[in-house]
């Protein structure tokens, strides 16, 4: 019996101005497994990961959670949707004025009805899962680059998520470190049986995290499958990225830098 996804991207058209983003990009998403969404920079894969999470309305095409149009249906049902997503932002978008604690338990105390106390255990069990046990009254600005990451995984998995979303989880992390909360991002997972999205351009992390994953270049899906099946495409462009090659455009270096000083009109 073939599965059915938990997420589905029908024919998404996004628009800046008068600048297409995102072409028609289908993608679908099954659950329990771990989707990296990969591209150079300007590609369309944080624009295709606002529109997944509900932060923008497409121009044209749909996207399905759980066979519901997020953009088509009620906001309580909506907010039934998104309360069951969890949502790890590349700087971690933690609440700079609260203890770490605090960024924890807030989804809780936005969203259920839990007492104090209940809401006190599941935050220092969720700091517990991802090595911040005794941090919870700590504020952001005491922690390193890689414990604030954590923190904000945290937040993300307070209400035990079906899905989580990760924007460039090891975007400005040291190696180790960034290896360190990959690791932990497939621990949870495993843990509590989630679907995890990631938008990336690290290599090592999408190694490491992904089942299969799907190559963004100019606004669509160029193509997805499994790490080994995208090493062997003979296509230039995803042989470009997985090779680490340079463009093969050379760049004129006077009229490079005529057009950044606006000399010769």
């Amino acid at each position: 019996m073939a599965r059915e996804p938990i997420i589905q991207v029908k024919n998404l058209v996004a628009t800046y101005g008068s600048r297409t983003v995102l072409k028609g990009v289908d993608l679908e998403v099954y659950p329990g497994e771990s989707l990296a969404i990969l591209g150079r920079s300007g590609c369309g894969k944080s624009t295709l990961l606002r529109h997944m999470i509900g932060l923008s309305r497409p121009a044209e095409g749909e996207v399905l959670i759980k066979g519901q149009d997020i953009n088509r249906i009620s906001e309580d049902a909506r907010v039934a949707i998104f309360r069951k997503i969890g949502m790890l932002f590349q700087s971690a978008a933690l609440f700079n004025s609260m203890t770490v604690g605090d960024n924890v338990a807030f989804p809780l105390r936005e969203h259920t009805g839990l007492e104090e106390s209940t809401i006190q255990i599941m935050m220092k069990m969720k700091l517990d899962l991802v090595g911040l046990s005794g941090f919870d009254r700590f504020k952001p600005a005491q922690l390193s680059g890689g414990m604030k990451k954590r923190a904000g995984l945290a937040r993300a998995i307070a209400m035990d998520p079906e899905i989580l979303f990760c924007d460039e989880p090891s975007a400005g992390l040291d190696p180790v470190v960034a290896a360190g909360l990959d690791n932990l991002i497939l621990r949870l997972k495993s843990a509590f049986k989630m679907t995890i999205v990631i938008v990336t351009h690290e290599m090592e992390s999408v190694f490491t995290i992904a089942d299969r994953i799907a190559m963004m270049h100019e606004g669509v899906i160029r193509a997805i499958g499994t790490r080994d099946e995208l090493k062997q495409s003979e296509d230039p462009v995803i042989r470009q990225f997985f090779n680490r090659e340079a463009d093969d455009e050379e760049i004129d270096r006077d009229q490079y830098l005529n057009t950044i000083t606006g000399a010769g009109g």
